[in-house]
């Protein structure tokens, strides 16, 4: 069976809108949490957001362009630009009817969906609805718009499974390549959901911080005084090739995908298995696929979104799987400053970890400033300072409301 790398790298994130500035964010620390600017929150529980920095669709898009783009499409659509522009894919002489786009997004338009029912139920009698309403609305657009950009006939659809919808779309994306269904695909996901909608909901669920008075700290995976998670936007692009295809055009290869693993919690709507048992058993079937040993791995990269029951079944399970060599690795919570980017987290920490291997330095755990004493003390969790470390083999790991679990491994070659 094929053997799948990673090509090529885009992200529009809350702290940095292209590669470049995403990993110079990631490895200073940076926070990307501020006051909420594209609606006025003054009276919703939380007021702040890892928005994205200056964003105007006009840089990226004509106007007639950007109408009919809802803003999680036209994240995804500048992500995907960004990668196969480094991937330096020669769009004349690639198979097109092998070259495929598997996009996520775990709520897609929501503005567009909020848009147009506060036109309807504000407007009168007589409803009036956008022709792009749905075409704007639903979550598979984007990867039908990446495919009409490109030209690529191969496979084209989404996956949505919450926060884990994009790590599912790049074990999609492995798997068809490995069956030799495609040579190339275009994956990641995008999400922009800091709406009225989007805040007031999950500040329902009490699933979200709601300290409006530390909001710049507020992202604290693994701290004690942690209290939710921070919403963020943007998106993440990967270009996952057959190596032996990527070779024939002399591509750059930043790593090999050599691992995944699917399963379920199959335990609640929301919260995890208080054991980590999902997540210890989606990390094993990820290595088992890849033909390591827990002793192989140098990082994690994990889900770590700061909700109280989170954080604390994720390092259980760390610890289970891992044993003695836990304490070896290297452990981060990247969300803590992009914020947690829910159907898009997936992708920008994928790229966060592949960007790790290729610099030999970790990424920090920020806002950790006491340690939760239910986390076992002796993980290193890579504490407000990025650690040099050279990474040969690393995981990525994404959970998602539903008990969705998603995990993968990279190999540096």
């Amino acid at each position: 069976m094929s053997r799948v790398v990673v090509t090529g790298l885009g992200a529009i994130t809350p702290i940095g809108i292209n590669i470049e500035q995403y990993w110079e964010g990631l490895k200073s620390g940076t926070s990307g949490s501020d006051w909420i600017t594209h609606f006025d929150a003054e009276k919703f529980k939380t007021r702040f957001a890892c928005e994205i920095k200056g964003y105007d669709p006009k840089d990226y898009f004509d106007r007639k362009e950007a109408r009919k783009l809802d803003l999680y499409a036209q994240y995804a659509m500048i992500a995907a630009d960004q990668a196969v522009k480094d991937s330096g894919i020669d769009l004349e002489k690639i198979d097109k009817d092998e070259s495929g786009v598997i996009w996520a997004s775990g709520i897609g338009g929501i503005q567009t969906f909020l848009n147009e029912i506060s036109g309807f139920v504000t407007g009168g009698k007589i409803p009036r609805f956008s022709p792009f309403f749905i075409p704007k609305m639903i979550s598979d657009i984007a990867a039908g718009h990446i495919s009409i950009k490109y030209g690529f006939e191969g496979p084209n659809y989404a996956t949505v499974s919450a926060c884990a919808s994009s790590t599912h779309a790049i074990i999609d994306a492995f798997n068809l390549i490995k069956l030799g269904k495609a040579k190339l695909f275009i994956t990641g996901g995008s999400e922009a959901s800091i709406n009225e909608a989007g805040v007031g909901g999950f500040n329902s669920m009490q699933a979200m911080s709601t300290n409006n008075d530390e909001y710049k700290t507020a992202s604290r995976p693994m701290d004690l005084n942690r209290d939710g998670f921070v919403m963020g936007e943007g998106g993440g692009s990967l270009i996952l090739e057959d190596y032996d295809h990527a070779l024939a055009r002399g591509a750059k290869i930043y790593g090999e995908v050599v691992g995944t693993g699917m399963t379920a919690d199959a335990h609640h709507i929301t919260a995890p298995h208080p054991e980590g048992i999902g997540a210890y058993k989606v990390m094993k079937k990820a290595l088992d696929e890849s033909g390591l040993s827990v002793n192989d791995i140098d990082y994690i990269n994990v889900h770590g979104t700061a909700t109280p029951l989170g954080d604390i079944s994720e390092t259980r399970a760390i610890v289970n799987l891992f044993g003695e060599h836990a304490y070896n690795m290297n452990i981060s919570a990247t969300k803590s400053m992009t914020g947690h980017l829910l159907g898009a987290a997936g992708a920008i920490e994928a790229i966060a970890t592949i960007l790790a291997m290729n610099n030999s330095i970790v990424p920090p755990t920020i806002n950790l400033f006491n340690p939760d004493p239910e986390i076992d003390p002796g993980l290193n969790l890579t504490v407000n300072k990025a650690q040099d470390k050279e990474i040969k083999n690393s995981i990525s790991n994404t959970f998602g409301f539903g008990g969705h679990n998603a995990s993968i491994v990279i190999k540096k070659i």
